[in-house]
């Protein structure tokens, strides 16, 4: 009771995955330049190859989303780690696709566009939503996740596409990506174009974003990159989002109902 007059409960309902905040974004560019070079680690520098690269990640993948859809709630940690597992699952697929079957960067990403806003629409046609502060249960985390995983093997393939076939290298593909991200902000400030669109155009931005800085830090000098250890780059950056998510805790994203 309150001033003589009841007020009806507020039920929250928090969802499996993290509030979308600017360390919600920097934690994401992190995980995708960590699945570029953790990726490109384990199929190039071991010399296993993509498909077997891909078969790894993809068991990662696999038990990391098993674990996720059984936990109760949220955990940044189970979360984050099943963010890289795509990450690095989506850098090997796209390689094995557009290089080892021959598809190309533009035949894979046409593609891979079509599964990924094939995910979306049915999605939305089965659960009546994709926005994200209503990740609650299974099969809404199904949805999520397979989603994901389009858009992660997706930006690997635009990045490729765009620093090597398009010649425009990994300095000025990461400028162009990069630009994309700050007129989205920019939109979702000053603009009423739906959140949830900018969200999902965001998200996928960032692994292209992702994919060209992280080639950049590995690539030898003559492919224009620094050539710095892949195994030590991929160290520092899980390093960075442990100590990130340490210093600003991440919270379930939630609605009111």
């Amino acid at each position: 009771m309150r001033n003589g007059s009841s007020v009806s409960p507020v039920r929250e309902i928090l969802s499996k995955v993290p509030e979308v905040t600017l360390g919600f974004w920097i934690i994401k560019i992190a995980a995708t330049t960590l699945g570029e070079t953790g990726g490109d680690a384990v199929s190039m520098s071991l010399g296993i190859g993509y498909l077997w690269g891909t078969a790894l990640f993809a068991a990662l993948f696999l038990a990391a989303v098993g674990i996720q859809i059984a936990a109760k709630k949220f955990h940044p940690g189970v979360y984050w780690l099943t963010i890289i597992a795509t990450t690095t699952m989506g850098t090997t697929l796209a390689d094995f696709c557009d290089r080892s079957l021959g598809i190309g960067y533009a035949g894979g990403s046409v593609l891979l566009v079509a599964l990924l806003l094939s995910s979306l629409f049915t999605w939305h046609r089965t659960l009546g939503t994709v926005e994200i502060d209503t990740i609650s249960t299974p099969r809404a985390e199904i949805f999520y996740w397979v989603t994901i995983m389009c858009s992660q093997t997706l930006g690997t393939a635009l990045g490729d596409w765009t620093a090597d076939n398009e010649r425009m290298g990994y300095l000025g593909s990461s400028a162009i990506f990069g630009g994309i991200l700050a007129l989205l902000a920019a939109a979702y400030f000053t603009t009423k174009i739906s959140r949830v669109f900018l969200f999902w155009v965001a998200f996928i931005v960032t692994r292209p974003l992702g994919a060209v800085v992280g080639d950049f830090l590995d690539k030898p000098h003559d492919h224009g990159g620094l050539a710095l250890s892949r195994f030590a780059v991929t160290g520092i950056l899980l390093a960075f989002m442990g100590v990130f998510m340490s210093i600003f805790p991440q919270r379930p994203a939630a609605k009111n109902h």
